[in-house]
C-alpha cells in the first residue's frame, strides 16, 4: 500500500513537472526584454527619448506578428545616471524577471557595471553606450561574450573625425575631454590614432563631466597654437564649452565627438555653436542623403513614426542616439526569429548578424566585433545657420 501511494506521489509530480514545462514552452507566451535607460540624473536626456524609441519599435514588432507569434514584453528600468542602480536592475532583471534579454544602459559606466553581471549570467545584453570597453575584453576589461553594443565604437568616430581633420590639413590638435569612463575611452583612442593620421597632440586638457566653466582649459589650449580642438564628451558640458570659446575669442574649429549631434547641443550653445562639426549617424543628415544609399529608406520610416505617429519629436527632436534601441531591439529580434529564446543559441544567433540595415549603420558582427559598424556609417556634420547640414 505503502509502495503504491509513493508511485502515485511520483506520478503527480510528473505530470506537474510536464504541465510546468509546457506552460513555459506555451507558444503564445510573451518575450521578456529587461529594458534600462537613464530616465533620470545628468543622462536622463538620452535615457528617456532611448526608453520611447525601444517602446516604438517594440509595438510596430508586435504589431507585425512579433517573434514567431509570441509578443515581446518590455520589462522597464531607470538607472538614474547610476553605475550602482544599473548593476541593481540587471540582476533583477536576470533573476526575479527572467528575461529573455536586455536592452541598454544608456552610459559607459553603467555599462561597465552590468558587464561582468550578465556575462557570469550568459544573458545576451544589447548596449546603447557609446564607449568601446563593454565589448572589449582582456584581463583587465573582461570578457564580451554576451555583450554587444548599437552605437558606433568611440574608435571608429575617432577614425572618421581625424580622416576629416587630415583632409582638411589641420594636423595640430588639442584635445579636451570628460574625467568620466566615456570621456576617459575616447582619449584613449585619440591618442593611440593620432599618428595614423599624421597629427600632434599639442595640448591635452580634461574636465569634470558635471563642470560649469572650462575657460582655464581653454585657455591653456589657446597657448599651444592648435589648428583644432577636439573635445570628447555628451551632455550639456559640450555646449558649454562651445560658449567658452567664444567668450575667450578663440577662432580655430570646434570639432566635438560621436555624442553630440542634435538640437540640444545647437538650443544650449547658442550661436557659439555655429561651424562646430562632428561625426554622426546618418540619422542627423536624412535629407541630404542619396536615394541609393542602403539606410535611406530605413532612416525614413523611421522619422516618419517617431514624429508623425508618435509625435515624439515635439518634446524630444531627433538626435544621433534617436536609432540605437531601434537597431539593438531589432537585431535581437531578428535572432530571436532563428534561434528562439535559450541564451546560447541567442547569443550566437546575434553574434551571426550580418547585412542588418539599420537607422545607425550596416550592421555586421563578428566574435571579435559586437559592434559591427565601421567609419562608412558615419558622416560628419556641422553647424551652419542654426542647424545640421552635412560638411563640406
Amino acid at each position: 500500500m505503502k509502495s503504491r501511494l509513493i508511485i502515485i506521489l511520483v506520478a503527480v509530480a510528473l505530470v506537474g513537472a510536464v504541465s510546468m514545462t509546457a506552460q513555459a514552452a506555451d507558444p503564445k507566451e510573451p518575450i521578456k526584454l529587461g529594458a534600462f535607460f537613464a530616465l533620470s540624473g545628468p543622462a536622463a536626456p538620452i535615457g528617456t527619448p532611448t526608453k520611447l524609441v525601444a517602446e516604438m519599435v517594440v509595438d510596430k514588432i508586435n504589431k507585425e506578428g512579433g517573434i514567431n507569434g509570441r509578443k515581446i514584453v518590455l520589462v522597464m528600468g531607470d538607472t538614474e545616471s547610476d553605475p550602482a542602480k544599473a548593476a541593481t536592475i540587471a540582476k533583477k532583471f536576470i533573476h526575479t524577471d527572467k528575461v529573455a534579454a536586455i536592452i541598454g544602459p544608456t552610459t559607459t559606466g553603467s555599462g561597465m557595471q552590468v558587464k561582468k553581471i550578465v556575462e557570469e549570467a550568459g544573458i545576451p545584453t544589447f548596449m546603447t553606450v557609446g564607449g568601446d570597453p563593454v565589448i572589449m575584453g582582456g584581463e583587465k576589461l573582461g570578457s564580451f561574450n554576451n555583450v554587444f553594443k548599437s552605437p558606433q565604437r568611440s574608435s571608429t568616430a575617432v577614425k572618421k573625425l581625424y580622416s576629416y581633420l587630415k583632409d582638411k590639413k589641420l594636423t595640430k590638435v588639442a584635445l579636451l575631454t570628460a574625467s568620466d569612463p566615456f570621456g576617459k575611452d575616447g582619449v584613449v583612442w585619440l591618442e593611440k590614432l593620432a599618428p595614423e593620421f599624421g597629427l600632434t597632440l599639442v595640448a591635452k586638457e580634461s574636465f569634470g563631466p558635471k563642470d560649469i566653466d572650462m575657460t582655464a582649459q581653454l585657455t591653456k589650449i589657446k597657448n599651444a597654437n592648435p589648428q583644432a580642438i577636439v573635445v570628447w564628451t555628451i551632455g550639456p558640458a559640450g555646449a558649454i564649452i562651445a560658449k567658452n570659446k567664444a567668450q575667450l575669442g578663440i577662432k580655430i574649429p570646434l570639432f566635438q565627438c560621436h555624442g553630440q549631434p542634435g538640437p540640444e547641443y545647437i538650443q544650449l550653445a547658442g550661436k557659439a555653436s555655429e561651424g562646430d562639426a562632428m561625426p554622426a549617424t546618418k540619422l542627423m543628415a536624412a535629407a541630404e542623403l542619396p536615394d541609393k544609399d542602403p539606410q535611406k529608406k530605413v532612416i525614413q520610416e523611421f522619422i516618419k513614426l517617431y514624429k508623425d505617429q508618435y509625435k515624439f519629436d515635439k518634446q524630444f527632436p531627433i538626435n544621433t542616439h534617436s536609432g540605437y534601441a531601434w537597431d539593438a531591439i531589432y537585431i535581437v529580434a531578428n535572432a530571436m526569429k532563428k534561434a528562439g529564446t535559450d541564451p546560447k543559441a541567442l547569443r550566437a544567433a546575434i553574434e551571426g548578424t550580418k547585412g542588418y540595415v539599420g537607422v545607425s549603420g550596416i550592421y555586421n558582427l563578428t566574435p571579435e566585433d559586437h559592434n559591427g559598424l565601421d567609419v562608412d556609417s558615419m558622416v560628419i556634420v556641422q553647424v551652419k545657420d542654426g542647424k545640421f547640414k552635412l560638411a563640406k
